[in-house]
């Protein structure tokens, strides 16, 4: 293991190795030796760390051969891992604080599209954003146009005749049962006619009010509390307490043997110092019957 030359794989820059190509880098140069910078990554770890298929791994390992990041020594076959040496042709420092701020200016001041860039065009910066009136007016006097002073529009309803006229709208029936003899139509509140609806599943939860449509739990309601998603949600819970208890049963049951080993321990000493020797015998029997086979017979005479 490597630590130095996985470091340094780690700061390739993104214009010399692609993101998989440096998972597959860091992971050679971890099973690297310092000394010989031989590695022997195996073909599941690379691909576990990579995360690719068989195909493409090989591929990736491939395109740093052609790098010059990696050569191969020894080929990969059946039962024996590829071998590989990694910077053959010399490892490169780590970079300072210094270096990668000079490389992330320089990306970010190269174009997205290098096709697409156009030679010899200084683009102006990006104005900032307008953060009170002022910036908006100078914006305006840089361009051209007048400052529009701040107020309403010229007719205010405060100001002028009443908002409601004194007759009664055309569009309404004459009679109004709430209405003001004043002539100015007004509308029942939501309380005085509407009913307040009720809470989903409220007749089900005995609450006051429950189901208007359904005095009884109807089969499939929301009101009610009968639909299939509160079945469903209603079996879930259940379902989870079942296995909840199930699970404190078994802990409990498995608290019980264990507290009855302990006290037959502490009771009987020399029962578990004999079943104890009892069962290392058994298994150096074991060992000695799988080592040298079964002992020849001996013929009774």
């Amino acid at each position: 293991m490597s630590i130095h030359l996985m470091v340094v794989a780690a700061y390739l820059p993104e214009d010399v190795v692609t993101q998989s190509q440096k998972l597959a880098m860091m992971k050679i140069c971890d099973s690297a030796d310092d000394e010989t910078r031989l590695s022997k990554p195996g073909l599941r770890r690379l691909r576990a760390w990579v995360g690719v298929g068989e195909k493409r791994c090989m591929t990736i390992v491939t395109e740093l051969v052609a790098k010059g990041l990696i050569e191969r020594v020894e080929t990969g076959k059946a039962g024996r891992r590829a071998v590989y040496r990694v910077f053959p042709l010399g490892v490169p420092p780590i970079p300072s604080n210094d270096d990668l701020d000079a490389r992330f200016k320089e990306a970010d001041a190269a174009p997205k599209n290098p096709r697409k860039a156009r030679t010899g065009v200084t683009r102006a910066a990006p104005s900032k954003p307008a953060m009170t009136h002022e910036d908006i007016d100078a914006r305006a006097l840089a361009a051209g146009e007048g400052v529009k002073e701040a107020g309403f529009h010229g007719w205010n309803p405060d100001e002028g005749e009443g908002r409601v006229p004194p007759v009664e709208p055309t569009g309404l029936h004459p009679w109004n049962p709430l209405g003001s003899t004043g002539g100015t139509p007004s509308f029942p509140s939501s309380s005085s006619v509407l009913p307040f609806p009720p809470t989903p599943a409220a007749g089900a939860a005995g609450e006051p009010g429950g189901c208007p449509r359904h005095p009884v739990p109807a089969a499939s309601c929301r009101a009610c509390g009968t639909n299939p998603r509160a079945a469903r949600v209603a079996r879930e819970r259940e379902r989870a307490e079942t296995d909840r208890q199930t699970e404190q049963d078994w802990l409990r049951g498995w608290q019980a043997e264990l507290d009855e080993a302990r006290r037959v321990m502490q009771e009987r000493p020399e029962d578990v110092e004999a079943a104890r020797l009892l069962a290392r015998q058994l298994a150096r029997q074991g060992r000695e019957k799988a080592r040298y086979g079964d002992p020849p017979e001996k013929n009774e005479s």
